[in-house]
């Protein structure tokens, strides 16, 4: 099979093309933008296109599908091209559904832990050796890539995002993956640049919670007021809830309490303890015991960005995390001020999607840093410009977070040197964001970070 990715370059759009090529399809594609991992994973395996850009001659009736990433434009020159010749043209989550419709779908939605809960399942079911195929949207410790399709997997394990299909599908993602097993793990209102209003927000998840066959399952947080109003929507026979499980931390482990005895985690924070629950009720549905899930899910370190352990020494500890929304920043703030009791919290976060970045939007995030010692807040104007949003200030973000102790920075040098005067014995930094707070290479700023009696 002969298949064109237009704009390949994506996060998911490059994974998908390197699965369908070791598969066995012909894959080709461009793009006007190709950044790393993506850039060199693609040359890895003979993808990346030689010419950046957009080249319509690529295009010709041999092509069995095209795939068209959100990236691009509905006046693409490659996909008028495509048009013109009347080629099957497929967004990523149609195509990805035409490759699994005849198998089992566990499709992870909320607005929150998608990535976790979906790595979790797929962390599971490899470690108990039954077989599946998977797309996640972060990086997983021991997997090249994100995406795997095959034509032997039952089972394929979906994060469900409810940002837009395509430019020329305006349904959420999630929706045309059509769950066997459904998830919803919370709702906090997202993506208002599609979604004016939450209500708007919450249809799309009720949609999503009445595609669940029968004999499929919706699997719902129950702690959740929101997600509960969606789940008691549709038949309850289809519905399976889920809370907090009982656990303990001890000498800086979490451990379940479960009939099995104590399981001991490498994760932590309330917030993970939830979306393990719903990874076990997901396993359960495909016939995995729960002992056999909580064997398997002692080893599980984690999704890549999502409470990532990045500096450490004796004296201090450097996190990073992909947290940039209210919920998630809240979540992310009190699962390390629970896990490490005896330390000073300095929680840095940047203000980098659109939501985010729009003032009325901000008051969203009241409260949202309250529990951290110090509070920091960095926004790039660059960004704001290229979002093509109005201005916002410091006084404005204080405002909206109602803390009036927060520092907030729109120069990158300036909040590095802030962070960096706060070094300390005992200090534990949380560096939070979707972007890289204006060009920093988080990994390596980490290191100076380290507290020790000699700097």
């Amino acid at each position: 099979m002969k298949v064109h990715f237009i704009a390949i370059g994506g996060s998911a759009m490059h994974n998908l093309a390197i699965a369908l090529h070791l598969k066995g399809y012909h894959v080709t594609g461009s793009d006007d933008e190709i950044f790393d991992p993506a850039r060199s994973k693609l040359a890895k395996y003979g993808l990346l296109p030689s010419e950046i850009g957009w080249f319509p001659q690529k295009i010709d009736s041999s092509i069995d599908a095209i795939i068209l990433g959100m990236h691009a434009r509905a006046d693409n020159p490659e996909l008028l091209e495509a048009q013109a010749l009347n080629l099957k043209i497929y967004s990523y989550p149609e195509f990805l559904y035409e490759q699994s419709k005849d198998k089992i779908r566990i499709v992870v939605g909320g607005s929150h832990g998608k990535t976790s809960i979906t790595a979790m399942i797929i962390h599971v079911l490899q470690k108990l050796n039954v077989a599946c195929d998977y797309m996640v949207g972060a990086q997983l410790a021991g997997f090249e890539v994100m995406v795997k399709l095959s034509d032997e997997a039952p089972i394929i394990v979906i994060e469900g995002d409810e940002y837009l299909t395509s430019p020329l599908d305006l349904r959420p993602k999630f929706h045309v993956y059509r769950p066997t097993i459904g998830i919803i793990s919370g709702i906090a209102w997202d993506h208002i640049n599609v979604f004016p209003t939450f209500q708007k927000y919450i249809e799309q998840f009720e949609i999503f919670a009445q595609m669940i066959p029968d004999g499929g399952k919706l699997i719902y947080c129950a702690e959740d007021p929101i997600v509960k109003q969606v789940a008691n929507k549709i038949d309850s026979s289809l519905t399976i809830p889920y809370s907090l499980p009982a656990y303990f931390i001890q000498k800086g482990v979490t451990f379940l309490q479960t009939e099995f005895g104590n399981i001991p985690l490498k994760i932590f924070g309330k917030h993970n303890l939830l979306n393990l629950q719903a990874a076990k009720l997901a396993c359960e549905a495909v016939n995995v015991s729960e002992e056999d899930f909580y064997r398997a899910i002692q080893s599980f370190k984690g999704a890549s960005k999502r409470l990532e352990l990045i500096a450490e020494n004796e004296w201090s500890v450097v996190y990073k995390d992909f947290a940039h929304s209210p919920s998630k920043l809240k979540a992310t703030v009190e699962a390390v001020k629970e896990q490490y009791s005896d330390f000073e919290i300095v929680a840095c976060m940047e203000l980098h999607t659109f939501s985010s970045l729009t003032e009325g939007f901000l008051g969203q995030y009241e409260g949202c840093m309250d529990t951290a010692t110090i509070g920091i807040i960095f926004f790039d104007p660059h960004a704001i410009k290229h979002k093509k949003l109005a201005a916002i200030s410091e006084s404005m973000i204080i405002n909206a977070f109602k803390n009036e102790d927060l520092f907030v920075f729109s120069n990158s040098e300036e909040m590095k040197n802030k962070l960096l005067s706060l070094k300390g014995k005992n200090r534990l930094f949380l560096l939070m964001s979707s972007g890289n707070f204006g060009g920093i290479n988080i990994d390596e700023f980490a290191k100076q970070l380290l507290y020790s009696p000699d700097n």
